[in-house]
């Protein structure tokens, strides 16, 4: 093979490999890195996790069980907050969840500042399909409606269901 022969084929070569490298880069290459964590927390604190929250995981005690005809599922734990949805024969009826309100101050505010009350605790109805309690002065007990046959009176049912001493004690 000549030399001209030669030095043809390691220029092919060489485009070929700087095609295949420069094609192996994906999508992500192009995107720019995100922003520090600071730069996109909101300033009021809504989305960030206080290093004083509780464990996720230690609220599920103070869930109510299933009985009868309904059953609760685990459906997300994380710190601060712990959440099962209630099921009816098989069909998702109700979301029963438990927030640490060092998360979200705002949420503690607006229950501490209402007339109503479920179980001595002050409570607050949003919408047609949530109710919400402050339990110890920080914990939000929230029951949503899935269903239309779940309502406003079968919510407070449940939230007198939650072990509410023990989850204040916490």
């Amino acid at each position: 093979m000549s030399f001209a022969a030669t030095r043809k084929l390691c220029v092919a070569f060489s485009l070929a490999m700087l095609l295949f490298v420069g094609g192996c880069r994906g999508p992500e290459a192009d995107v720019p890195p995100p922003p520090p964590a600071e730069q996109v927390q909101p300033a009021d604190g809504q989305g960030a996790v206080s290093s004083e929250s509780i464990p996720g995981s230690a609220f599920n005690r103070f869930f109510p069980p299933a009985s009868g005809e309904y059953e609760r599922v685990y459906t997300q734990e994380k710190d601060g907050f712990a959440e099962a949805k209630l099921k009816r024969n098989g069909e998702d009826v109700a979301m029963l969840a438990i927030s640490d309100t060092t998360n979200v101050p705002a949420a503690a505010e607006r229950l501490r500042n209402s007339s109503d009350r479920i179980s001595g605790y002050p409570a607050a109805t949003l919408g047609t399909s949530q109710t919400s309690i402050l339990v110890g002065d920080r914990f939000q007990v929230k029951v949503i409606s899935r269903s239309p046959d779940f309502t406003e009176s079968d919510r407070e049912a449940w939230l007198k269901q939650f072990d509410l001493q023990g989850l204040s004690r916490l």
